[in-house]
């Protein structure tokens, strides 16, 4: 598949035309306003890129890693960590300081793709009302957490951190359980790897994640604050 070059205004390509030989690249280029990222992700795509003075990636990768609220894989040791493990829990609460906790350098790992620029986009989506985060504390400090879009029914989750064990597990756990209670449809996780895997996270064809992406009505999307304080 040629994989487009997108202008300032041109539409977002259809995700099936991305070329699955190199990972499933649909697009390059474009900027990253919330007009152009809301644009991708209605149509299946995502930018993930490593240099903000390089053209941005986006991409549609076949097979999709998701889960249904309700799928999560919750271990017997991982409950009794739940209970014992001193955390709190919010919402929206501290959204930038969990996209700088995603983006700050990790063991063997030499760049981040969270590039100022990607910081700056979801800070906008988040004032915006379609970016959320779920924050886990310990004794006042901010210990792991996760961000990601709503739209519909649909949560695009973006990226986690943790600075204790299952910190991030822990703030994962409380998003499956309300998005649950709300009814959406769908975890989107992007790229499967173990850690999700062990989560529950699998692997669904590119086709039949366009398929519920298309039926999936934005007109219910949960737009503004999601802060709420959890106790445990």
């Amino acid at each position: 598949m040629a994989v487009a070059f997108l202008r300032s205004r041109a539409p977002f390509p259809e995700a099936q035309l991305a070329d699955d030989s190199i990972g499933g690249l649909l697009a390059i280029g474009g900027d990253l306003s919330p007009q152009r990222l809301l644009a991708a992700y209605r149509a299946g795509a995502f930018p993930w890129y490593d240099n903000d003075q390089a053209p941005i990636l986006w991409w549609s990768p076949d097979p999709r890693a998701v889960i249904e609220p309700g799928a999560m894989r919750v271990t017997r040791s991982f409950r009794k960590r739940l209970r014992n493990a001193g955390f709190s829990l919010s919402w929206d609460r501290a959204f930038a300081a969990v996209v700088g906790g995603c983006a700050a350098a990790r063991p063997g790992q030499g760049s981040t793709w969270i590039t100022p620029a990607m910081r700056r986009a979801y800070l906008r989506l988040h004032s915006l009302g379609y970016a959320h985060s779920v924050e886990t504390w310990c004794e006042g400090r901010l210990v792991g957490g996760l961000y990601g879009l709503s739209l519909g029914e649909f949560f695009f989750g973006e990226s986690m951190f943790s600075r204790l064990p299952d910190a991030s597990k822990t703030a994962f756990h409380h998003l499956h359980e309300r998005l649950q209670r709300w009814r959406f449809r769908l975890i989107d996780c992007q790229i499967p790897n173990d850690h999700l895997r062990s989560l529950g996270v699998g692997a669904m064809p590119r086709a039949e994640f366009l398929k519920l992406l298309a039926a999936n009505d934005e007109s219910k999307t949960r737009r503004g604050s999601w802060t709420v304080a959890l106790d445990g």
